[in-house]
């Protein structure tokens, strides 16, 4: 139903103001598949379309209602934006309008990987394909380090955060500390903290800050809360019940199917492990998937990993959507279907890796959005984050050297320095930090550079 209201500008006029039309299940599904298609630019890229389409341009929603709603995805496990585009799907539609607005946010992603993915092992070695990697593999390494920064900036506000980092650096660097025990006790320090020095660890800044008005919106700031995204605890407990449910259905199928040390079986749980450990973004979780899919289970190398990486950031969706490749190659090379279905194995273990990855996020979303107000702002609920985020700088930076000594030292510190792609990871840096390039016009900068010395100079 619309609804007009007047309101009184500057120069002393009334201007009537009316609310969008209600917005059909049908259109909505439109705007979800475009979105999935157009989400280039990592997190904040995504959050900034989904600004600019819903709150600036449709009205679905008011930047009140848009941020408190960006501030819960914020200290939440998973994907910001693409839980984002979840709960405003939920609160518009109910589960189904947040089930459908998160799928599509994460599908077209899926299967443009799963392309990519078939192409870059059955002709990475053509000098082409390879010319390309070649480029990108040291901009990926720039991308890391910046990552590294980006978050620390916001991060390490005082002393104590920078302890929590290098003390986490020093865990995973020197020790080879397992990530799950790195998140656990950063968050412990949080948690104690919040008690001792609640000052350290209180979340800086906010997204409320400088709030504009772009007309009245169908989801307004006094707009009554939708009987279905109300408070119930029986509508709590259903909602349980049917995530664990669905996660035992998938899991004891694998297991009927693999047994418990079959490839597709390993994958589930690992990156149902992994989902539940994604504070702070992609980047912080990727070192967890390394030990895990590179390390301990041998799924794909090293230098896989750092291509993978490459292709993610080149697609649209969640950078997230890096674990696609890494069950592709992994389904591929363990030839999960048999030596006769290396695709179908590798598109599998790509649907079973992402559906495992993203369930707990839809979950979190449909069960925790009514909890919202009630756990908002709260130090004792944000400061562990704020700790589990100061250590992920650490463990970023980390992953930045290691994805160097790869590049710069591809046959190991015995081999040569590759003194070329040294030269390409420093371009990068400096268009980074220095002049904020976008990360595709520098993904293809890059790519080019490395197309051409493979075809010019002689390796």
């Amino acid at each position: 139903m619309n609804t007009t209201t007047t309101t009184t500008p500057a120069d002393g006029s009334e201007k009537s103001e009316q609310a969008p039309a209600a917005v059909s299940f049908a259109e909505a599904f439109r705007f979800w598949l475009r979105l999935g298609f157009i989400s280039f630019g990592g997190p904040a890229g995504q959050i900034a379309i989904m600004h600019t389409e819903l709150v600036e341009r449709r009205r679905w929603i008011s930047e009140k209602r848009f941020l408190h709603a960006l501030n819960y995805c914020m200290v939440l496990p998973g994907p910001e934006a693409q839980q984002l585009a979840t709960y405003i799907g939920w609160l518009m539609h109910r589960s189904w309008g947040g089930i459908v607005a998160g799928a599509l946010f994460v599908l077209p992603s899926l299967f443009i990987l799963i392309a990519l993915s078939w192409i870059y092992l059955r002709f990475g070695d053509v000098p082409l394909v390879a010319g390309i990697f070649y480029g990108i593999k040291p901009a990926v390494t720039a991308l890391v380090a910046h990552a590294a920064h980006r978050i620390g900036s916001r991060a390490l506000r005082n002393g104590w955060m920078w302890g929590i980092a290098a003390a986490a650096f020093v865990a995973i660097f020197f020790f080879d500390t397992p990530f799950p025990a790195i998140v656990l006790a950063a968050g412990l320090v949080g948690h104690f903290g919040a008690r001792w020095a609640p000052q350290v660890f209180a979340l800086g800044g906010g997204h409320a800050n400088g709030l504009q008005r772009y007309g009245l919106a169908l989801i307004d700031d006094d707009t009554p809360t939708p009987t279905h995204a109300r408070f119930s605890r029986g509508r709590l407990l259903r909602l349980v019940a049917f995530g664990l449910g669905l996660w035992a259905l998938a899991m004891g199928a694998l297991l009927a199917t693999q047994g418990w040390q079959g490839t597709l079986t390993q994958m589930g749980w690992f990156f149902t492990k992994a989902a539940l450990l994604t504070f702070g973004g992609a980047y912080a979780v990727l070192p967890y998937v390394y030990q895990g899919a590179v390390e301990q289970h041998h799924w794909l190398s090293g230098a896989q990993m750092i291509d993978g990486l490459a292709l993610g950031e080149t697609t649209p969706g969640p950078l997230i959507m890096v674990v696609a490749f890494v069950g592709f190659v992994g389904g591929w090379l363990q030839q999960v279907l048999g030596p006769d279905a290396l695709f179908l194995g590798g598109a599998l273990a790509a649907s079973v890796v992402t559906f495992f990855t993203f369930l707990p996020s839809f979950l979190f979303i449909l069960i925790g959005g009514p909890l919202v107000e009630a756990t908002h702002g709260k130090l004792g609920f944000t400061a562990p984050l704020s700790a589990i985020t100061a250590a992920v700088v650490g463990v970023i930076l980390n992953l930045a050297l290691f994805f160097g000594y790869h590049v710069l030292w591809p046959q190991g510190f015995g081999g040569r320095f590759d003194a070329l792609s040294a030269l390409i990871a420093l371009g990068a840096a400096v268009a980074l930090f220095r002049f904020k390039v976008g990360v595709m016009p520098l993904l293809g900068a890059c790519a080019a550079v490395g197309l051409l010395a493979t075809l010019l100079l002689p390796r």
